[in-house]
Parts: structure tokens; sequence; C-alpha cells
């Protein structure tokens, strides 16, 4: 037995152990991204099963909503932020502010902070008018946003956040990358467990 001890102690004597890299903390952490913003972002969350359509003008994309909306009841499309309802109103395109959410709703329209095209995330938060229900309880999550909100990593969104709202950040900042989805249950993905189906993203 003391043999064998000591055979192992002298292996571990004679371990060469090499000395390990010096981390680069200058170094980018990401990979860049070399495609325009608003297309890098599109890649990324169509990618996760989320929809994003591009515009040239802000009347284009509400002329192609009012189309995409026309099948929905508008007592069950809801919108609680005034510059899209606003939009809403000149497009002619009918909704509710759902002061008080209804049980058939079927489509939320909110606007977002910014856009993240490394990730294809949305970042909103409960500062926007209507809180948190809207992107949360309905199935359909439609976004509107302009090519301004874009960034490209989440270290600018946070920052832009941080700029616009200082010392008074809202309660939840919250980032939304696709459509709700779950995997917890025989490792089968659902779409839409506990929050919205489909996310659509609207941009111009």
């Amino acid at each position: 037995m003391s043999e064998a001890r000591h055979e192992i102690l002298n292996r571990l004597k004679n371990t060469v152990h090499n000395v390990p890299e010096k981390p680069d903390f200058i170094a980018p952490v990401y990979h860049p991204v070399h495609q325009p913003l608003e297309i890098a972002f599109k890649e990324k969350l169509e990618e996760l099963n989320g929809s994003v359509y591009l515009f040239e003008s802000e009347e284009a994309l509400f002329a192609e909503l009012k189309t995409r909306l026309s099948k929905y009841n508008s007592n069950n499309i809801c919108c609680a932020e005034e510059a899209i309802q606003s939009r809403l109103e000149t497009t002619q395109i009918p909704f509710s502010d759902c002061k008080k959410l209804p049980k058939t709703i079927e489509v939320g329209i909110t606007g977002c902070e910014f856009l993240i095209a490394h990730t294809g995330s949305a970042m909103v938060s409960s500062a926007q008018k209507g809180g948190r229900r809207l992107f949360v309880y309905p199935p359909l999550h439609i976004i509107i946003a302009t090519k301004k909100q874009i960034v490209d990593y989440l270290e600018k969104a946070y920052l832009g956040i941080q700029k616009k709202y200082a010392d008074n950040l809202p309660s939840q900042i919250t980032l939304i990358t696709g459509p709700s989805r779950t995997a917890d249950i025989e490792k089968t993905l659902i779409i839409g467990a506990h929050g919205p189906k489909e996310l659509q993203v609207f941009i111009s």
C-alpha cells in the first residue's frame, strides 16, 4: 500500500502544470454584427419563430397592419399607448383601449424600448402605457418599432434605457425573444405556454 501511495505522489509531483492563457478582457465578447441591424434582427428573431416585417415608411407599415388585423374583432384588439393609438385612428384601424382586458382578447399592440439585433430580442418595460398586461395575455403580440430603436448588443439597450429614465427606472424591464415557449414537460417544445403564441414585429 505504501509503495502504491509513494508512486501516486511521485506522479503528482512530476506532473507538468501549464500556466493558463491570460484572458483577454478587452476583446469583444460577442461576434460582430456585419449586416444592417434590421436584417440581423429579422433573421435572428425568425430563427426563434417570431415574425418581422420591414417597411420603408410608417404609412406603409400601418396600411399592412390594417389588412392583417381586418380578420379580428376590433373589441379584441387592444392598444394602450397613445402614440400608436393616434396612428391606428389615422389609418382607420379599429381597436379598443382595453382598460379592462377582455377574456376574449386576441391581439395586443405595443411599442418597445429597444430591439436587440444580436439576440432578436425586444426590450419592453412597465413604463409603457398598458403596463405588463399586453406583453403577456394576448395570443398575438404585435410590436410597432422604428429602425432607430434597433441596437446591436444588449449592453447598448441597457445603456439607452438608463439614459432615457435616469434615476427613475421602470419597476420591470423585460426581454422578449420570440413567442412564449417551454420544453419542461417530456422535453416537448410547446409554443405559447406562458404568454403569446405569436410575436410579430413591424419596423419602419
